[in-house]
């Protein structure tokens, strides 16, 4: 990083399942999760209300050096199968400040390109003080429906975010989930919702 960046630090986290229950996996799961901490540009202006300007400038830096740390991880953007995104932000913000950072093409549409998918990006959002554990959820990347890809990645920073700063999270997975087996959404037998609660309710 530059002595201009906007960045505090980057912080990425691998993880490797070699088994799942009872049994040794034949593929790893392979995920990893890589977040920026930048200094919130909103406070101390009271309700600022276009926060256009400060996305266009902050947005792509965070996307780059988050893209690159975290295809690193999984040693190359080609081997991501799902991806999410997420944001913290400290107690002084608003989750809207976080809201966005990471909703918006300047972030999602470049490191959507950058893994060439296609689906929307997974995402969430939350305030909360410094080592709170952020949750980043994760589908695939060019086929949302895909249930077996429906997936999380945690991380936790013990000093961020600060009350004056913002956690933004990206989260990637190199395949399913172990042993996935529950079906796809668009493959599903139709149901009768109205039916079902009635017996339920029966």
């Amino acid at each position: 990083m530059t002595a201009s960046s906007p960045i505090r630090k980057v912080v990425t986290r691998t993880e490797i399942v070699h088994t799942e229950g009872e049994l040794q996996l034949e593929r790893p799961w392979r995920k990893a999760v890589a977040a920026a901490v930048i200094t919130n540009p909103w406070l101390g202006r009271g309700h600022v209300r276009d926060l256009d300007p400060e996305v266009r400038v902050l947005a792509p830096q965070i996307a780059a050096a988050l893209a690159t740390s975290i295809t690193a991880a999984l040693g190359g953007a080609d081997n991501v199968e799902a991806y999410g995104k997420a944001a913290l932000v400290g107690l002084d913000g608003e989750v809207e400040h976080g809201s966005a950072l990471i909703h918006t093409p300047f972030l999602g549409d470049l490191f959507r390109h950058i893994v060439e998918g296609e689906s929307i990006i997974a995402f969430g959002e939350d305030r909360a003080q410094a080592g709170t554990v952020l949750t980043i959820p994760m589908w695939h990347k060019t086929a949302a429906s895909t249930r077996s890809h429906y997936q999380a990645v945690a991380l936790s920073v013990s000093d961020a975010p600060r009350p004056h700063e913002i956690l933004i999270a990206l989260g990637v997975s190199a395949g399913p989930r172990p042993l996935a087996r529950i079906g796809d959404r668009r493959t599903d037998t139709a149901i009768d919702p109205a039916h079902i609660l009635r017996k339920v309710h029966a």
